[in-house]
């Protein structure tokens, strides 16, 4: 078995985030007992490329894409997270229910991002950034998932310097993302140096 920190887990580094809103008929698959956030029959769906780096516990690449849920606060369940960490993928999965996968990724100057499977690409991004916050922004939330067939609720904190930014994503129509294929976000948004503490 591969070891892994306990929790909470430190991480730093840099993301890129996207958002669009999807009609519910079209989510995907959310773990049992969380209910998305809908307004006019949509719900809030996010898609991030995350580089974990020292002084962080843990350094690898990152693709995620979560749906807002309803919760005591601020609440997010993922629905697909891919990384290049055997470590981060096996306690993703034991200490907090995330179903990590495996890929590899080509980061290239935190602003065009791809990633791939074994079998296939599943997707690529291009960020500019735009204006941003001169100071770093405290941010608090929780992930929803399932593990051991009950649900589990995890608190993350977070400081990081927000910026908007353009985003141009390319989603592979076959994939784990293709309800995001053929789809413009309505905000993106880029994070540098980020500080994060996920976990009790």
């Amino acid at each position: 078995m591969t070891a892994y920190p306990p929790e909470p887990w430190r991480l730093a580094g840099e993301a890129c985030l996207s958002m669009w809103r999807l009609p519910v008929a079209e989510l995907p698959a959310l773990p049992e007992g969380a209910e998305p956030v809908v307004v006019a029959g949509r719900a809030a769906v996010f898609a991030a490329w995350v580089g974990y780096r020292p002084p962080g516990q843990l350094s690898y690449h990152e693709l995620l894409t979560a749906v807002a849920v309803r919760g005591r606060r601020l609440t997010a369940s993922i629905t697909g997270i891919w990384v290049d960490s055997e470590v981060s993928l096996a306690g993703g999965r034991a200490l907090w229910g995330i179903p990590k996968d495996l890929a590899t990724f080509d980061f290239h100057r935190g602003r065009t991002f791809t990633a791939a499977t074994a079998d296939d690409w599943i997707a690529t991004a291009a960020f500019s950034r735009r204006v941003g916050l001169p100071v770093a922004t405290p941010a608090a939330f929780e992930i929803a998932q399932t593990l051991d067939g009950r649900p589990k609720r995890s608190p993350v904190k977070a400081r990081f310097k927000a910026a908007a930014a353009a985003a141009d994503w390319s989603v592979n129509p076959r994939g784990p993302l293709g309800f995001l294929a053929g789809r413009r976000p309505i905000v993106s948004a880029a994070l540098s140096g980020f500080d994060l503490r996920f976990g009790g």
